[in-house]
């Protein structure tokens, strides 16, 4: 029975470290202690302005993922000469 536990205990962890490499905000927000952001967006790779269609979104990008390049002066608002004016 504990051969049957820790089993699943292992399979159980590796599927959550497998979620979270894929999507670590379908993780976060899996999480009933955390709060996050609801959102339509997810992070996705993208990193410039020229591949987002609105200002809500470029702020999702440069709030919630990793090595964007949409808020060059850096202060907080991205994207302001094509979708945040």
């Amino acid at each position: 029975m504990k051969k049957l536990l820790l089993v699943a205990a292992v399979v159980a962890l590796g599927w959550y470290g497998n979620q979270f490499f894929k999507n670590p905000q379908a993780v976060q927000s899996a999480d009933p202690f955390m709060e996050t952001e609801v959102s339509n967006f997810r992070c996705d790779g993208r990193e410039h302005c020229s591949e987002m269609s609105s200002c809500e979104e470029a702020t999702f990008f440069i709030r919630n993922c990793p090595n964007t390049k949409m808020d060059g002066d850096r202060d907080g608002v991205p994207c302001e000469n094509q979708w945040c004016r």
